[in-house]
């Protein structure tokens, strides 16, 4: 094939590769359909132009199928096929939103539930374009509605489905449905106590879906959650379920967070404990962030100051990250060792923190290119117990005057 001349005006401008479903937009440049819709797709919302002209085009810009250029390149490929060409094939007419509409009936039909499902799940997959109109088509709230129902049956038939399709879908509908938040919430809690074939899969977009969720619900159901919810996070995090699944059941335990209530209850959950052996593990840093993020608000109470302490690893893994991972991490671990030397500096956890080197680092922020507010809080953190760690060999006179 190398050695074939394409017609430049088969080539997509885009993928530069030859279009398999050409279609023209409002501005005359033709692009192959999944190409240009990508394109769409990636800048909605924003100021969206045509990537050959920079002409401005409008929010729902038609796409009209070019028959007369498709007929021509699938001509060309059964022409040059001996040449190692492949034959084009007619494109399937695209998806609209009241065929969706139609398939979302079936949802409701008993015996056409999971062949619907599986159905949309396809269609999900396919492109971009798919998921838009399935959005527009009410598909979000379909699913919402069916893994709310699946929940209060206790039926997992096509749960497994429905889950996939939410999954797929949140990249374009950023809001699950606000006002059942509070009942998928339990139904998602729900979904992460069952046993699955497909463990890792489910409970992977099970926790990303409650991401999504808690991420976007407001104080009132965030108020609401039950010491069950925390339980069934910190399960996540102990069976490490994927990389991603850790990150997004700390980003919900982030979002809860901010009231003191569900701070409490995730103590009592042995949050402070699960972090703690997380972070033992050396995970990535972003993963640190969350993991120091959460520490640090359990850390405002002394129930979870007393957990930390605990552990025989706490002082020491929190000390270790500082200057180790990342502007945002250095922020965290600090504000968690201030805290602790604040609110429970008793003389074991002064000494503990001379042992496992928490004041050689605290003196090597003061010497390293780091935010003055981490040095002044540094400093601050060393005179405050002068008196005990004065005769430290790592520490200046001057610093502690």
């Amino acid at each position: 094939m190398d050695n074939i001349e394409v017609p430049e005006y088969f080539i997509c401008p885009i993928s530069l590769q030859i279009m398999k479903d050409p279609v023209t937009a409002i501005t005359g440049i033709t692009y192959d359909r999944e190409c240009i819709e990508h394109w769409l797709f990636e800048f909605e919302g924003e100021n969206m132009i045509c990537p050959v002209t920079k002409q401005a085009l409008p929010k729902d810009s038609d796409l009209t199928p070019n028959h007369t250029l498709l007929r021509l390149i699938q001509a060309w490929c059964i022409t040059n096929a001996s040449m190692g060409i492949d034959r084009i094939p007619t494109p399937k007419p695209p998806l609209n939103k009241f065929h969706v509409l139609n398939l979302v009936k079936g949802l409701w039909v008993p015996k056409l539930q999971l062949k619907t499902l599986k159905k949309l799940e396809v269609l999900a997959m396919e492109n971009e374009r798919n998921m838009k109109y399935m959005v527009e088509a009410g598909v979000v709230k379909a699913m919402v509605t069916f893994i709310i129902a699946c929940y209060k049956k206790k039926e997992t038939t096509g749960l497994e489905e429905a889950l996939s399709i939410l999954h797929l879908l949140r990249s374009v509908e950023k809001k699950i449905v606000q006002d059942e938040n509070c009942q998928i919430i339990d139904a998602l809690k729900w979904v992460l106590e069952c046993d699955w074939d497909n463990k890792v899969t489910v409970k992977n977009h099970a926790v990303l879906l409650l991401k999504t969720i808690t991420g976007k619900a407001d104080s009132g159901v965030l108020e609401r959650l039950k010491v069950e919810f925390f339980e069934r996070i910190i399960q996540v995090l102990r069976e490490g379920i994927s990389q991603q699944g850790i990150k997004a059941a700390l980003q919900v335990l982030l979002d809860a967070c901010p009231w003191g209530r569900n701070r409490i209850m995730m103590v009592e959950t042995g949050a402070v404990f699960q972090l703690i052996e997380l972070e033992l593990g050396s995970p990535e840093n972003r993963t640190t962030e969350l993991i120091l993020g959460v520490l640090f608000h359990l850390c405002s109470c002394a129930d979870g100051r007393a957990q930390l302490l605990s552990h025989a690893g706490g002082i020491a893994v929190i000390t270790k990250r500082i200057l180790n991972v990342s502007p945002a991490a250095d922020d965290r671990a600090m504000m968690i060792i201030s805290l602790i030397c604040k609110f429970s500096g008793t003389s074991w956890v002064l000494q503990e923190m001379l042992r496992v080197g928490t004041i050689t680092k605290l003196c090597m922020v003061l010497q390293v290119d780091c935010a003055s507010y981490l040095k002044d809080k540094a400093r601050e953190i060393l005179r405050t117990h002068s008196n005990v760690w004065k005769n430290s060999p790592c520490v200046d006179a001057p610093v502690l005057t």
